[in-house]
């Protein structure tokens, strides 16, 4: 779980994952660097303290078979039926409320 972390901390926990899952894969950091498109060091980079471009980590989502967990990234949570059926139809708003304004009243 990446609640109440730093930023740095969760970049090193996705980092260590990455590299875990690599491992698990049974690549090396050079197959992976190839697959990805991305050079060896950023690929060490990666590893070793978190660090890329949010491309860098999509592209490496996708070589490791990891990408499921890029779907629910900034989804909003869903807190009634309503909410949850519109989520499953795709119904979303496309923009913000305007803020309402406060007429005075005439006295």
């Amino acid at each position: 779980m990446l609640t109440l972390q730093s930023p740095a901390s969760i970049r090193q926990t996705l980092g260590a994952r990455g590299r875990a899952l690599r491992l698990a894969r049974n690549l090396s950091q050079t197959e992976l660097a190839r697959m990805t498109g991305a050079s060896l060091s950023s690929i060490r980079r990666f590893e070793a303290a978190g660090q890329g471009t949010f491309d860098l980590v999509v592209r490496i989502a996708l070589a490791l078979q990891a990408e499921q967990g890029l779907e629910t990234l900034f989804s909003a949570p869903a807190h009634s039926i309503a909410q949850l059926e519109a989520a499953a139809q795709g119904r979303q708003r496309q923009r913000a409320r305007k803020p309402r304004v406060m007429r005075k009243q005439a006295d």
